[in-house]
């Protein structure tokens, strides 16, 4: 098992007092398993993202990602994960501003010491990205830039994929582009691929779909 996240709750502190965001949620995820995680706005999901991403910390429970325990990582070992296991596809884009098309492109896989020129160059291909290599992210639509997002996760080829919301930011037509991209890659890479979304039209694609709410996913 890829993923396996067992018994997680995070709470966190407000003005009102502690709120409990996620209260005991258990799930799972293969290598090459696409899954989709939805609910409410401000149900948990990105949280749940981020600490599977170890990008925060967790109150109690355990997250295994590819047999590796999560919980006693230091903030260096985390850091070591997300940049040679998980890639992380945000809602806002999350490009280098100073960056051309082309090194955000390597920048992951330039981290990781996977930086792999003729995968790199597939992925512009198959992603329409070829003539924008010398572009920067201002100059781009935000289909484009999101493409730019996918192909710069997909590069460093982690095992993981969190996707946050990828096509929030698009229409429709758009939308259904770029996701069909992002999976045929994602399914020829082999990586496990896990959607935060709120669109039905997306968890349908995936191969199942959880529910969260209440803190807890059914």
């Amino acid at each position: 098992m890829l993923l396996s996240v067992k018994n997680l709750k995070k709470s966190f502190i407000t003005e009102e007092g502690t709120l409990q965001v996620l209260r005991g949620v258990d799930l799972e995820l293969a290598a090459g398993e696409r899954l989709a995680l939805t609910g409410e706005s401000g149900c948990g999901k990105s949280t749940l993202l981020y600490l599977i991403g170890a990008l925060e910390s967790f109150d109690a429970g355990e997250i295994w990602m590819d047999g590796v325990p999560l919980g006693p990582l230091n903030d260096r070992q985390r850091a070591d994960l997300r940049r040679t296991s998980v890639g992380i596809v945000f809602q806002q884009f999350n490009l280098i501003p100073s960056m051309t098309v082309a090194h955000n492109l390597r920048f992951h896989a330039r981290l990781a010491g996977r930086e792999d020129a003729d995968w790199i160059n597939q992925l512009s291909q198959r992603l329409g990205l070829t003539k924008f290599l010398k572009a920067y992210p201002e100059q781009l639509s935000g289909g484009q830039q999101q493409r730019v997002a996918i192909g710069r996760t997909l590069a460093a080829r982690p095992k993981l994929i969190l996707a946050d919301e990828p096509t929030g930011n698009l229409d429709e037509k758009t939308s259904d582009q770029v996701i069909t991209l992002m999976l045929q890659l994602v399914e020829e890479t082999g990586a496990g691929l896990l959607v935060v979304t709120h669109s039905s039209r997306l968890a349908e694609r995936m191969d199942r779909s959880l529910l969260l709410t209440s803190g807890l996913v059914s």
